[in-house]
């Protein structure tokens, strides 16, 4: 069995878990998440803690022990305190705002980039800049903070001008230069 795998998931108070046949329905508050379990793992509640097991020697077991153990503990952590993304916008009259649940973005083409905001999903403008994405579910909010990045993905030879991560760091390249003979 995988190191991860064996690793109980530690339930924080709050969150409700039932485990029906091959499902496992995480609850707080309003919000329930749904996920199917392999039929080779079998999750056991005990003292708030999971435990995942093999159900029938199934050769493969550790392999998907250990992701769908990763899934479930980022559901719970999810659940407990969002995951956030922040996005910054570089260039001149480059700008974001949200109206009426849609995000607009203005990034120098002629027209205005319209993006719909996903369910479950939380997305303000601090100012014209700075995009902060929030959500309970991590793969959704990576998966929306690239597809925002890629309308204008930051270029190596202009400044940086584009969409970047907060942290993401772009080497500034020089551009090619003529020689007059």
């Amino acid at each position: 069995m995988s190191r991860i795998a064996k690793q109980p998931i530690l339930i924080p108070k709050g969150i409700k878990i039932n485990i029906i046949n091959n499902k496992i329905i995480i609850c707080k508050n309003n919000i329930i998440v749904k996920n199917k379990i392999h039929f080779s793992i079998t999750p056991i509640l005990k003292n708030n803690k999971i435990i995942l097991n093999n159900s029938n020697s199934y050769y493969k077991f550790s392999m998907y022990a250990g992701t769908f153990r990763s899934i479930i503990n980022n559901i719970i952590l999810g659940l407990k305190n969002n995951f956030k993304k922040k996005l910054i916008i570089i260039g001149i009259g480059y700008k974001s705002y949200i109206k009426k649940n849609i995000l607009f973005l203005n990034l120098g083409y002629s027209y205005t980039i319209k993006y719909n905001i996903p369910k479950n999903i939380i997305i303000k403008c601090l100012n014209f800049n700075e995009i902060i994405i929030k959500g309970y579910d991590k793969q959704k909010v990576g998966q929306v903070a690239a597809e925002i990045r890629s309308f204008k993905k930051p270029e190596c030879y202009k400044k940086g001008k584009g969409i970047r991560y907060k942290n993401e760091f772009i080497k500034i390249k020089e551009n090619k230069k003529k020689i007059n003979k």
